[in-house]
């Protein structure tokens, strides 16, 4: 009995011991990422919210420059001077979001269920989904800009046939700024959706069938119920960058100073006017903003296993 117990002993000891190796050798091997995240991520972030605290002061007659404090009146002009911008920011971003949704959804049906076996085809259309990504998004962004220019035959033709007033345009309208979002951010939704229907059982939607079910009663039971893991991913990867936008809504492509979002004033804050703790405090505050919405919409569809 005396050596029965020592024998446990032993193996106990022998257990701790490779636990305790193999423990050493997984934080070996996750160092670099822990240190990639802490020198690129978490330092950036400390940085920023440091600035955001900040003041300005006159550096000279020239320029300015800021000093680090505990200001939190930064943070309160998000709610008083750029209230409309929050608010326009994140309207914009879920009528775009809602668009590419339900543009992405039947495109990415088509692909991954409707061409099943037809591997080649399916390869040809999911390239021409990404194929933008090869061309800036500065450069596709201003070529509607040119499209939707006052000059062009598009806004021509639009007036003529009285869909547009005689002095009324596409460029620097609400509705100039959603397309360009949704357009840029389409793959984005697309993507995930056929990821996700490529892998559908098309078993289940033959039992649908065979049970007497309308095909609406399929989609809305059956197809859509099992696609959510696609649509969730696919309305964050469109919803977070679409909200932290600036180039669509900008004066200089298919914004105007009516259409600005936060984004802009960001960019304006920091760049022309070279106050860094408004434009860090505003960056802190979207950031803050855009978690607060993504967790409680993960919360409420309870895919919190995606994140």
């Amino acid at each position: 009995m005396a050596f029965g117990a020592f024998a446990h002993s032993t193996s106990d000891i022998k257990h701790k011991n490779a636990s305790q190796k193999t423990g050493k050798i997984a934080w070996i091997l996750l160092a670099p990422g822990l240190a990639y995240l802490a020198l690129f991520f978490l330092a950036p972030l400390f940085s920023l919210i440091a600035v955001s605290l900040g003041s300005i002061e006159a550096v000279s007659l020239a320029n300015q420059g800021f000093r680090y404090g505990f200001n939190i009146q930064n943070f309160a002009q998000l709610g008083t001077d750029y209230l409309p911008h929050v608010i326009r920011s994140f309207s914009y971003a879920l009528i775009a979001t809602a668009a590419a949704l339900l543009i992405s959804y039947p495109l990415a049906y088509f692909i991954g269920v409707k061409l099943r076996g037809r591997p080649l085809l399916q390869r040809m259309l999911v390239t021409l989904v990404i194929a933008p990504f090869f061309i800036s998004f500065l450069l596709r962004t201003l070529a509607w800009s040119q499209i939707f220019s006052n000059e062009s035959w598009i806004v021509h033709e639009l007036q003529t046939l009285g869909l547009l007033a005689p002095d009324q345009y596409i460029i620097g309208t609400p509705f100039a700024v959603v397309f360009g979002l949704t357009y840029n951010f389409i793959p984005f939704m697309t993507l995930p959706l056929y990821t996700t229907l490529e892998k559908l059982d098309i078993r289940y939607l033959e039992a649908g069938a065979d049970l007497y079910a309308s095909p609406r009663k399929v989609f809305t039971k059956v197809t859509l119920p099992l696609s959510m893991p696609g649509v969730i991913s696919g309305t964050l990867l469109t919803f977070i960058p679409m909200a932290g936008d600036y180039v669509n809504a900008s004066k200089n492509f298919l914004g105007s100073a009516h259409t600005q979002m936060l984004g802009n004033v960001i960019e304006s804050k920091y760049i022309s006017e070279h106050n860094m703790p408004i434009a860090s405090a505003l960056s802190v505050a979207l950031m803050a903003v855009i978690l607060i919405i993504v967790g409680v919409y993960v919360k409420r569809t309870g895919s919190e296993d995606l994140l």
